[in-house]
């Protein structure tokens, strides 16, 4: 006999052996591994249902990916339409919107810091060396005001155009009764010394002063030619000064800059003479009126944004250089074919969703592309129509809702893969109470034959 005939033969006709004795009853075997399938294909569920959210969001990812394809529904790019009944939909914080034809204003905020307004900074110099022999301005952020003294100088530059002054005017006087060439000569003289000492900041009412006394003052005083507060002063008693040194900056700060930045995809709805509010912590609730006088023509590299300027007048000099402000910069309205709430959009990095309410009330997920958008509503440039109805809140939950739909009705195409919820009631699968295999049973291994091989 061919031992392996008869074990191929045994395999066909031999009987099963008996099933062995379960220790807990039917009953609690049966219920056990009901229990652990239960709990298996929930926590499969659970787990899948976050790859099949990354996956529906990556879209061509997903297919790219390798692996075996085991009968699995390819990933869908948008997820399943979710139907909620009022009562569901009011528990999770539904609300809906109607798409409408609306323009959208939108308002520019950013930060911004306060600085002097350049226009009317202004720096005072002498025109004329000397020595300073009295101070009358003498501390950084003194208020200075038009024609205020500021030193008394000793020069001899000014003590020779003093004694000039005097001359012309003695030979004016001695002239008086001569010819009229000498009289306009005379007189030609002594305006020429006026000038020289005007020009060398000396006010007319000091010049007058000298040629009432005849006299030549030691120190002239030399008076502020702008108005405003002392930014900078680099002058003390006794120090000599140069012609055009520095001596003082002074700048009005009746009117002061904002200077902000903006992004660079915002600098299409910025433009010179443009509306804008400035609030400041300092001056909690108020806001100043001002309009941007300036764009500045670069962007920053690193920061991809361009500074502008705004103008505002500072009754009562509350706003100080240094200060930082809101501003607030309000755009045209800028006329779109459909917006919605900004809270309808989900966006996901690639693309943006909706969910669309269809006649049979169920939501169904729609790729749109979007525009500009305010604080409120944002723009839909494609995929939506004139009053249809979209999911204005809760978004988020409702696309969870639609991906895990797509989850289960991928799984449950997969082979051995049965998603249903266990029946109460329903008969035992008859794997359940199949008798455990033996991998013995029904193989009789032909006994050894001493002989077999041998020949005689």
């Amino acid at each position: 006999m061919n031992p392996v005939a008869n074990h191929n033969e045994t395999q066909v006709t031999g009987a099963p052996a008996a099933a062995p004795s379960n220790p807990f009853g039917d009953g609690a075997g049966t219920g056990r591994r009901r229990a652990f399938a239960t709990g298996g294909g929930v926590l499969l569920i659970a787990a899948a249902l976050g790859l099949t959210m990354a996956l529906t969001r990556g879209g061509s990812e997903s297919s790219a990916a390798g692996g075996h394809n085991h009968g699995a529904a390819p990933t869908a790019d948008v997820g399943m339409p979710v139907a909620l009944t009022a009562d569901q939909a009011a528990r999770i914080g539904v609300t809906y919107a109607v798409a409408e034809r609306t323009p959208i204003a939108r308002e520019i905020r950013t930060v911004g810091q306060v600085t002097f307004d350049e226009t009317r900074v202004r720096t005072i110099s002498p025109k004329v060396e000397g020595w300073v022999e009295r101070l009358y301005v003498n501390y950084t952020g003194q208020p200075v005001s038009a024609g205020q003294p500021l030193l008394a100088v000793y020069s001899p530059m000014l003590v020779s155009a003093q004694e000039e002054l005097l001359l012309a005017a003695r030979l004016v006087e001695d002239v008086n009764g001569g010819s009229e060439d000498a009289r306009r000569s005379a007189e030609e003289l002594l305006a020429s010394a006026r000038r020289r000492l005007a020009y060398w900041d000396v006010p007319a009412s000091e010049i007058a002063a000298i040629e009432r006394s005849g006299q030549v003052r030691r120190t002239l005083t030399l008076h502020a030619p702008h108005g405003g507060h002392v930014l900078e002063k680099r002058v003390s008693e006794g120090q000599k000064i140069m012609m055009g040194d520095a001596l003082y900056k002074v700048a009005d700060l009746g009117t002061i800059w904002v200077e902000g930045e903006v992004f660079e995809q915002d600098l299409s709805t910025v433009r010179r003479g443009q509306h804008a509010i400035a609030e400041f912590d300092a001056v909690p609730g108020r806001g100043w009126q001002g309009r941007i006088t300036y764009v500045y023509p670069t962007v920053d590299p690193e920061t991809r944004t361009a500074r502008v300027r705004v103008e505002l007048a500072n009754p009562g000099l509350q706003l100080k250089p240094g200060m930082y402000a809101t501003l607030r910069i309000a755009g045209n309205a800028v006329s779109t074919p459909v917006s919605v709430p900004r809270a309808a959009v989900l966006a996901t990095g690639r693309r943006a969703l909706v969910f669309v309410r269809g006649a049979d009330g169920k939501l169904e997920p729609r790729e749109v592309t979007v525009g500009s958008a305010n604080d409120d509503r944002i723009a839909i440039l494609n995929g939506l129509a004139v009053g249809e109805t979209v999911v204005a809140s809760a978004t988020f939950l409702v696309d969870a809702e639609s991906n895990l739909g797509s989850l289960v009705g991928g799984m449950g195409n997969m082979p051995g893969m049965d998603m249903s919820a266990p029946v109460p009631g329903a008969p035992v699968a008859p794997e359940a109470t199949a008798p455990a295999a033996d991998p013995h049973a029904g193989h009789t291994m032909p006994a050894a034959d001493p002989h077999a091989g041998h020949q005689m």
